[in-house]
């Protein structure tokens, strides 16, 4: 029955969907690549903005019903205008859906793993869903509450229709990123021209290289900041003659965008920086006092958000020390640890056997050898160089102030060793890249020798060599990306083959995963024990993973037993969870309390001070 009515509810999920998508269509009438991105990132807004309201669950009720009697009404004006309408796709629109669903289908199967899933952006999701509230100051399975709460809000409106599971909770993250990626095709005017897509398809492939370390299977949000802010791009160079529509679909985007994490303001600024500069551009006959009252509202509104949401971690969490805030940190560094700092920055930065630096180089020389070859060659006037300055210089921004975060902002233990430097890179590298790829893209576009609509289509090459050329780099371009998108799919399913070892895995087989209603925590005690194989207890993996599918934020772990102090340190917890046995545990366990040392949970039973084992096995058989 719970299946039944969990399929009921996701069709009508994706019928409020496609009704607030047809009202989109209706009312602002922009091209269909920017619709999805547009809706979802409304509804995220929105159902942000409601859980800060404190009526997370009841606004998404009514933001559900809304969009599903818009869908109601678009339908039956269709059916009554058009009651045998067909649904017509481009090539482009039909390899686009093919593969998106092919990759929805794989991430369906799909299981979290990575770290920060547990630490934060998984955990918060269940805890939403477990209480229809954001976490607030006694929410003690959140460690680190000032993380926004932009991304998890959308992921909580999916799963509060489709089913409180975790990979409903990866597909509706993979929504956003999809949909992102379908904007930035917007950026292409000759819709005709397939070379242009084909090109731009193997640019975007490219860019999941920079994405390897966190693949699109978790929650981590690295990789959105950046095809976001791309997103912006594409919707202000495709209406920067139409000044309201692209402040209008660029809003949302902004606004999300603030607070899809803490350096998210960063990218959201890129953004609007060239939504503004294209608009002033090619503002035409509107007085600049308009385009300035225009772009101040749009300032306003994008970071609305953001300002409700420190306004939020200073009032809820007033009394709480946050990650990265600089009145907490405990003492400032000394001159010498700041310049281990940045000499361990500037090594990591230049050095080109990890992917933000090798891509840097790749594409500033890619990029340079096509503007080359422009000047020699084509003589177009190209405006890859303008762009590959500009993002040149936004680079070295963004790593100054990454720079200043380890420096002055985040912990020292984690300073030293520059914690997450890959990732924060690679987001920029992203940004970077995407941005050529896409200039290049439009370079390419402005180069035919005709122009779409100028001849007709069988003539609108130069002649038959220029026509094989192109198809020559039609089908090269698809074969790339086709063997990239094989490259992603095999470690996506790499990590899923992988997951049956993996200590969530395990965890879970033990623990199950647990759900309380009105989000009640389950305050009883847990030891878990596990060797610490690639520092997994050391680092707090096993911890954060326990914690996740117990629905407990009391849960300690430990990696070896000291004989003379085994009964002390049971008696403290009221369970042990043997994740992962060793020789060493089993022979104690079975030396002491009589029992096999196997992978389960025991209950521990303290009587006058003496330690009772009693094994109640695994929750999953």
């Amino acid at each position: 029955m719970t299946v039944i009515i969990t399929s009921f509810l996701t069709i009508l999920l994706i019928c409020s969907f496609l009704g607030y998508m047809m009202l989109t269509k209706k009312f602002i009438g922009v091209r269909w690549e920017f619709i999805p991105v547009f809706v979802f990132s409304s509804v995220a807004c929105i159902t942000y903005f409601c859980g800060l309201a404190g009526i997370l669950f009841v606004g998404s009720i009514a933001v559900m019903v809304s969009g599903l009697i818009a869908f109601i009404i678009f339908l039956a004006k269709i059916l009554r205008k058009r009651p045998h309408f067909r649904i017509q796709l481009s090539f482009f629109g039909f390899f686009w859906i093919a593969g998106s669903l092919f990759f929805l289908f794989i991430l369906l199967r799909s299981e979290l793993v990575h770290y920060d899933n547990f630490s934060h952006w998984a955990i918060v999701v269940k805890q939403m869903l477990s209480s229809d509230a954001f976490p607030v100051a006694s929410s003690n399975l959140i460690d680190f509450k000032n993380y926004p709460l932009g991304i998890s809000s959308f992921i909580y409106y999916v799963c509060r229709f489709a089913g409180n599971y975790r990979q409903i909770m990866i597909l509706a993250q993979a929504m956003l990123i999809f949909s992102c990626f379908y904007a930035i095709f917007g950026i292409i005017s000759e819709r005709k021209r397939f070379l242009l897509y084909a090109f731009l398809g193997l640019g975007c492939t490219l860019l999941s290289f920079f994405n390897i370390t966190i693949r699109i299977n978790n929650l981590l949000v690295d990789f959105l900041l950046p095809i976001y802010t791309l997103s912006i791009f594409a919707v202000a160079y495709q209406y920067r003659k139409d000044h309201k529509r692209a402040f209008i679909i660029a809003l949302p985007l902004a606004g999300l965008l603030t607070v899809t994490k803490s350096t998210g303001i960063i990218f959201a600024v890129i953004g609007l920086i060239f939504l503004f500069y294209m608009v002033f551009i090619y503002r035409g006959n509107i007085s600049r006092r308009r385009i300035l009252a225009m772009s101040l509202i749009t300032i306003f509104f994008s970071v609305l958000p953001y300002i409700s949401w420190s306004w939020h971690t200073r009032t809820v969490f007033s009394e709480i020390e946050n990650k990265f805030d600089l009145q907490n940190m405990p003492e400032e560094k000394t001159t010498e640890q700041k310049q281990e700092i940045l000499d361990l920055f500037i090594r990591s930065s230049i050095d080109i056997s990890t992917r933000p630096a090798m891509g840097i180089l790749a594409f500033n020389i890619a990029a340079i050898s096509a503007v080359i070859f422009d000047a020699l060659v084509l003589k177009k006037k190209w405006k890859l160089l303008k762009a590959l300055i500009a993002l040149d210089i936004v680079l070295l921004i963004y790593y100054i102030g990454i720079l200043g975060l380890y420096i002055f902002s985040m912990p020292l233990d984690e300073a030293l060793w520059l914690a997450g430097f890959e990732r924060y890179a690679s987001s920029i590298v992203v940004l970077f890249a995407g941005g050529l790829i896409i200039t290049a893209t439009l370079d390419i576009e402005n180069s035919f020798y005709y122009r779409i609509g100028q001849v007709p289509d069988e003539q609108s090459f130069r002649n038959v060599t220029n026509k094989k050329r192109y198809q020559k780099g039609v089908i090269a371009c698809m074969a790339i990306t086709i063997t990239l998108l094989l490259s992603e799919y095999n470690g996506i399913s790499s990590i899923m083959r992988d997951y049956d070892i993996s200590l969530p895995y395990k965890i879970r087989k033990i623990t199950g995963d647990r759900w309380y209603k009105n989000g009640e925590e389950d305050n009883r005690r847990y030891l878990f024990y596990a060797p610490d194989k690639d520092s997994q207890v050391t680092n707090f993996y096993m911890q954060y993973v326990g914690r996740y599918f117990l629905y407990s934020p009391n849960v300690d772990g430990i990696c070896l037993f000291y004989e003379d102090n085994m009964d002390n340190l049971l008696s403290g917890y009221d369970y042990l969870v043997i994740a992962e046995g060793d020789d060493d545990e089993r022979y104690l366990l079975r030396k002491h309390y009589g029992v096999t040392g196997e992978e389960g949970i025991y209950r521990i039973v303290s009587t006058d001070g003496q330690i009772e084992l009693i094994f109640e096995g695994s929750e999953e058989k």
